[in-house]
């Protein structure tokens, strides 16, 4: 008895992806790219990436290179935003547009246990409510990833070595901060970064980041507050 096959089943799903964009010329910015590496290993591991190269002059040899560039190490580009028809073809991934913020995040069911990067998707349409700002009442340990694009994150514990928290707003750690913390990641420039220890490996705010090595050292182990002053990184200590 022949049965009705089932029908292939398509459903519209939204994925959060960090951005690159690139400068010209490559050379000099995949220099920064890997020193960025060096200095917070497995930060691009495993991340859905979207390269950005809107803004840019270029050919599509110089993009075909730059993407084989990025897989050498081992930054996987998900789509190209921003690229004209003729620079694409079957050999580079496919284009991308009208990037947008995912207005809504799965969250587990105890919104306390930080999760991995992998496990958050953002569907369409929303299913779960919109939360302004979160908080953890346990720390983020190393290997974990905790993302809340919509607002505040705040932590009553410690962000391990290794871990990393990603936030739209600001990000509050009443432990010490050794891990990553990227703040404003959805465009507001006015988040900012509090720590009652500051011992991070990565600060971000807004795309601009610091490196451990780029911090004054004045301020490691102290309390902390980080904002951003037009396009640079700006910390004092908390009286």
């Amino acid at each position: 008895m022949l049965t009705q096959p089932r029908p292939i089943r398509l459903k519209g799903r939204s994925f959060l992806a960090l951005a690159l964009t690139p400068e010209l010329p490559f050379e000099d910015w995949l220099v920064q790219l890997d020193q960025l590496a060096a200095r917070s290993a497995g930060f691009f591991l495993r991340r859905p990436i979207v390269l950005d190269v809107q803004e840019l002059e270029i050919d599509r040899a110089q993009l075909r290179d730059l993407v084989r560039q990025l897989g050498m190490r081992n930054v996987r580009i998900l789509g190209i935003e921003g690229a004209r028809s003729s620079l694409l073809g079957p050999d580079l991934p496919p284009a991308m547009s009208d990037g947008r913020a995912a207005s809504d995040i799965e969250l587990p069911t105890n919104a306390e246990q930080p999760v991995s990067t992998e496990s958050i998707v953002a569907s369409d349409p929303p299913t779960s409510k919109t939360m302004p700002s979160i908080v953890l009442s346990q720390p983020v340990r190393s290997g974990q990833s905790f993302f809340h694009p919509e607002g505040d994150v705040t932590i009553v514990g410690s962000v391990a070595s290794g871990a990393e928290v990603v936030a739209g707003g600001s990000i509050h750690v009443y432990g010490a901060l050794r891990g990553r913390a990227m703040a404003g990641t959805m465009g507001n420039s006015s988040s900012r970064i509090f720590c009652r220890k500051l011992e991070a490996e990565l600060i971000a705010i807004d795309g601009f980041y610091q490196t451990a090595e780029d911090m004054e050292p004045g301020l490691r182990g102290k309390a902390v507050q980080i904002w951003l002053e037009g396009e640079t990184i700006k910390a004092a200590a908390l009286s």
